[in-house]
């Protein structure tokens, strides 16, 4: 039992990261009754939009994280960003504190490093071959011994930033200075993966309740310089691959352990599945679900965090999304074509609300469904291509 938002014996979940992804999950914690606070490093985020209320901190500061956290006495710790400080929520969570999934989970997936050697050296799981190197002259005998073409990444970072496709060792500079100036904080650690010849890529949602473990149809997806530009749900796959990728996200999932979404991300390949990343939380590949299922990720992740009971997961349509980038930096901007995007039939346009517009910055995603995942697809680039970021 809880009471209403902002009574004494509301629940509270505090969400840490406020963008696009953590504004649906706290309008589905609110539809639950929950009271949010949405935490981030920049005031006006999209989750602090429609939060209870927020908090502006460096969320890489132990002590200022703790500070909010006592103050508020969240039930529900939930981090939707990987740029958080670890140590401190393995403290809180020692001290009582409810880390979702849990803390050890924002731990290991913080970095690159730890979950690959989880999934490779303890789990034994298919992956790719990798090196790590803490400097331009490592760099160079990883990209030597992995061979090329080789993907680059730094050891923190999100939605792609900082990775690069090496070629060639004359890359390797190039590369190192990408990766080093686009992670999240302060790291000089890179990995070094061999570059997987793929059929497709797909991120396989696999939900973890009290009522046991789920899995959303895969969802593929394209992407421009590791980030998500386009995706589709249901992505076709044999029964035998889907028995491989629901077995690997299994294995994953249970190691980490925890009640929510977890967005495990896999290569689909002639020699089977390779295991890529996970994400303890909605994924953003996953935004399809808001038109595709009956409940999307962000509902799912609500019940689970809240203990309460899940079913199967049901495909309502065939769908797609498609986000919407900005393609110049300001302060203040305008959205335009949205009439015109509405006009193509079975869509939806989501603003996100962005305070400010950079180069790249997602800023909308735009949604539709289709009698197929192939007629969804079109629909939701041409749609997308008659919304434009403007100064």
């Amino acid at each position: 039992m809880y009471g209403a938002p902002n009574q004494n014996d509301a629940k509270k979940l505090m969400l840490l990261g406020s963008g696009e992804l953590g504004k649906e999950v706290v309008i589905e914690a609110q539809r639950l009754g929950i009271e949010t606070i949405a935490v981030d490093r920049y005031e006006g985020a999209p989750a602090m939009q429609v939060a209870h209320r927020f908090r502006v901190i460096d969320m890489l500061d132990g002590k200022q994280l703790r500070t909010v956290i006592e103050q508020e006495k969240p039930d529900f710790i939930v981090p939707e960003i990987e740029a958080i400080a670890t140590a401190t929520l393995l403290e809180l969570e020692q001290e009582g504190y409810n880390v979702i999934p849990t803390a050890y989970a924002t731990q290991l997936t913080m970095d690159r490093e730890g979950i690959r050697r989880l999934a490779s050296e303890k789990l034994q799981l298919p992956t790719a071959k990798y090196e790590f190197a803490n400097s331009l002259e490592e760099l160079k005998e990883a990209v030597i011994a992995i061979g090329t073409p080789c993907v680059i990444k730094p050891i923190m970072s999100s939605s792609g930033k900082g990775q690069s496709v090496c070629r060639t060792e004359a890359d390797i500079e190039d590369s190192w200075q990408e990766a080093i100036n686009s992670g999240r904080g302060k790291s000089t650690r890179v990995i070094v993966e061999e570059f997987i010849h793929f059929d497709s890529e797909i991120t396989l949602l696999t939900v973890r309740s009290s009522t046991g473990t789920f899995y959303c149809p895969p969802i593929g997806h394209l992407q421009q310089d590791g980030d998500y530009i386009q995706s589709w749900q249901p992505h076709a796959m044999s029964e035998e691959q889907i028995r491989e990728a629901e077995e690997i996200a299994k294995k994953v999932t249970d190691e980490i352990g925890g009640y929510g979404v977890f967005g495990v991300e896999l290569f689909i390949t002639s020699e089977g599945v390779y295991f890529s990343e996970v994400s303890p939380r909605p994924h953003d590949t996953g935004m399809v679900t808001l038109v595709t299922q009956d409940l999307s990720e962000f509902a799912l992740h609500v019940r689970a965090i809240l203990g309460l009971p899940l079913e199967d997961v049901q495909l309502v349509s065939p769908g797609a999304s498609h986000a919407v980038k900005a393609t110049i930096e300001c302060k203040e901007y305008q959205i335009s074509g949205v009439e015109d995007a509405l006009t193509v039939l079975d869509t939806q346009v989501r603003l996100f609300g962005k305070p400010s517009a950079t180069i790249g910055r997602r800023m909308a995603v735009v949604l539709s469904k289709g009698e197929s995942v192939d007629a969804a697809s079109e629909q939701v680039k041409q749609a997308a291509s008659k919304i434009s970021v403007l100064n």
